[in-house]
């Protein structure tokens, strides 16, 4: 089966050719990181805007890159929550227009499903159950698999995700957007031990998590480091010694929450996915306790930490080839909780 994936739940055009025998066959990506930048985030008026010009452009380019015709392909699959309202009634819209016209099945894919599933866009070696940790913009959740479509919410933040709180700190270090991974960077020129920076919510039971507490003791020791200074600003040297001790605190939080969950779970496989899946020193940490667990992690390939269409497309073919489909009745969910999801049978 070749299923056409189509992502736009927020600020990324997504497109991909997913074939159930040959694996990935396409993507095509399109950020709209500049058009966003002068704003220092999302505008969803902006996003749903953009994501009309270059989807029909993508898909187009998809096909070409595959080698195949609008009449190969199968099945089409789509974003249909959680996101911005406007950008996932976009991808929806296209795709089932395009599904009435070839005449094909659609199916609407939840974002974060097809982020747990993305690091099996690479065939690996990874066995049900495992713990999933996902983590992104707007989202930082634990999840037990017991198989695909079979989801149990272990844990989540109770306010700020943990993507989120990179960025409001990025900012309020004065970097460009995206400030996420521009943190992460100026982190590994920076003295994580130069302060202490509060580990949340870690000094109790449970797998809940909360980073706005963290973003606002990075908002203090910004501040008293600026009254401190002559000039009433930070040196480059504090704005990194900030970035690798707010760096530091978060993975450390995560990798806590991760340790609890396989232990509660009793699993040794644990999945990273999400957009701060692709931050090294998390990704480096977390391979370090599951050598010490003598457990495995896996992650997806970097191209696919980010929102994509290779994801949709892989979580679409699984549930079409479960004979799911959508119904004309359904619509677009910007809220929609992962553990909601109907089973795969």
């Amino acid at each position: 089966m070749l299923v056409l994936g189509i992502e736009t739940s927020c600020d990324e055009t997504g497109i991909a050719l997913y074939d159930t025998e040959k694996g990935l066959q396409a993507h095509a990506l399109y950020s709209q990181v500049k058009l966003h930048a002068d704003y220092g985030g999302v505008v969803p008026e902006l996003a749903s805007r953009d994501h009309i010009r270059k989807v029909v452009p993508l898909i187009e380019e998809a096909i070409k890159e595959a080698g195949v015709t609008q009449n190969d392909i199968d099945g089409i699959a789509y974003t249909r929550g959680p996101g911005l309202i406007g950008a996932l009634l976009v991808g929806s819209s296209v795709a089932r227009s395009l599904g009435f016209a070839w005449n094909v099945p659609t199916v609407g894919v939840h974002h974060m499903e097809g982020h747990l599933l993305a690091p099996l866009l690479d065939d690996i070696d990874l066995e049900f159950p495992f713990v999933a940790l996902l983590v992104s913009g707007g989202h930082s959740m634990l999840v037990k698999v017991d198989a695909i479509g079979s989801y149990e919410l272990l844990g989540e933040s109770v306010d700020d995700a943990a993507g989120e709180a990179f960025d409001k700190t990025a900012k309020l270090l004065d970097l460009d957007y995206p400030g996420g991974p521009r943190l992460a960077k100026l982190a590994d020129k920076g003295n994580s031990e130069r302060f202490t920076f509060p580990r949340p919510m870690t000094d109790r039971p449970g797998l809940q998590f909360s980073f706005s507490g963290l973003k606002t003791f990075a908002a203090n020791t910004i501040r008293d480091l600026k009254a401190a200074s002559e000039s009433g600003e930070l040196s480059e040297q504090d704005k990194a010694d900030v970035a690798a001790a707010f760096q530091e605190a978060v993975i450390d939080t995560l990798l806590i929450k991760c340790k609890r969950a396989l232990k509660q779970c009793n699993v040794k496989q644990l999945v990273i996915a999400g957009g701060v899946s692709a931050n090294v020193q998390l990704r480096a940490q977390v391979t370090e306790l599951m050598n010490k667990l003598g457990g495995k992690a896996f992650y997806p390939a970097p191209a696919f930490c980010t929102d994509n269409g290779a994801m949709i497309a892989y979580a679409g073919a699984q549930r079409l080839l479960a004979g799911q489909t959508d119904e004309l009745s359904d619509q677009v969910l910007p809220r929609w909780p992962l553990d909601e999801l109907a089973p795969i049978n």
